[in-house]
């Protein structure tokens, strides 16, 4: 991975380049929170390369991306017509646009997410719903890598994330992280109802690759703690926000 390429993952993260287990488990949940929704008006806010825009194309809604990358928003437009280069502070939108939107693990990138889910609510119709994943300061391994002595080292790195928050955020002031105290006060204040608050575990997709059937028989295993108190464990939360109706 070159330089340029280390520092653009570590400001933006890596997004979907290829369409395995874990991506195909996150559609089905994103699928099952949309219910009659993923026919209507969608956004995904920070498509990456577009590879989830490729996927919900099949379900017959109207599908837009924005992404704020440029290269990685040229490389969505040829998944879709409808992708633009924008930052999801400020949603190219009018209020009250859409019938579903998706964030997927991009909050934690941005310059300020309270704004960015403000927005993303904004666009929202009413009845309208968020479908929403990031990071859960809970889980062991920060998948973000951090800065040490002024260089950027990539990969998952133990235990960063159970420091105090001022050192935490030293040695990862790239990525946010969110508790689910973090995750409420970034909804205070708005006309928003709460669908599903959870935690899921990872597919581990490159383990399996490694290990084969003991890779399948971990992700079992993790996957099954999701039903238990353990899943404050897990790799991402997913949350299931509604825009309230007026006449709530």
């Amino acid at each position: 991975m070159s330089q340029r390429d280390m520092d653009k993952a570590a400001l933006r993260g890596e997004p979907s380049y290829v369409w395995r287990d874990g991506q195909e488990r996150r559609l089905q949940m994103i699928l099952d929170a949309a219910e009659e929704r993923i026919s209507g008006n969608i956004l995904e806010n920070g498509c990456g390369v577009g590879m989830y825009i490729e996927h919900l194309a099949s379900f017959n809604g109207k599908i837009t991306g924005l992404e704020f990358d440029y290269e990685r928003a040229a490389d969505a437009g040829s998944r879709s017509p409808r992708v633009l280069n924008g930052a999801g502070e400020n949603l190219p939108f009018p209020s009250n646009s859409f019938d579903l939107i998706l964030s997927h693990e991009v909050i934690e990138h941005v310059q300020d997410d309270a704004l960015a889910i403000r927005e993303m609510i904004r666009t929202l119709r009413p009845g309208g719903r968020l479908t929403l994943f990031c990071p859960n300061r809970g889980y062991p391994f920060e998948t973000h890598g951090i800065y040490w002595r002024g260089e950027y080292r990539f990969g998952n790195i133990p235990f960063i994330n159970y420091l105090p928050r001022k050192w935490r955020d030293k040695l990862a002031p790239h990525v946010e992280v969110y508790s689910r105290r973090d995750m409420e006060k970034l909804f205070v204040g708005l006309p928003v109802k709460f669908i599903k608050k959870t935690v899921i575990f990872g597919a581990y997709d490159n383990i399996i690759a490694h290990l084969g059937v003991g890779g399948k028989v971990l992700r079992t295993m993790l996957q099954w703690l999701e039903k238990t108190p353990l899943k404050i464990f897990g790799l991402s939360h997913f949350w299931v926000v509604e825009k309230e109706r007026p006449d709530a």
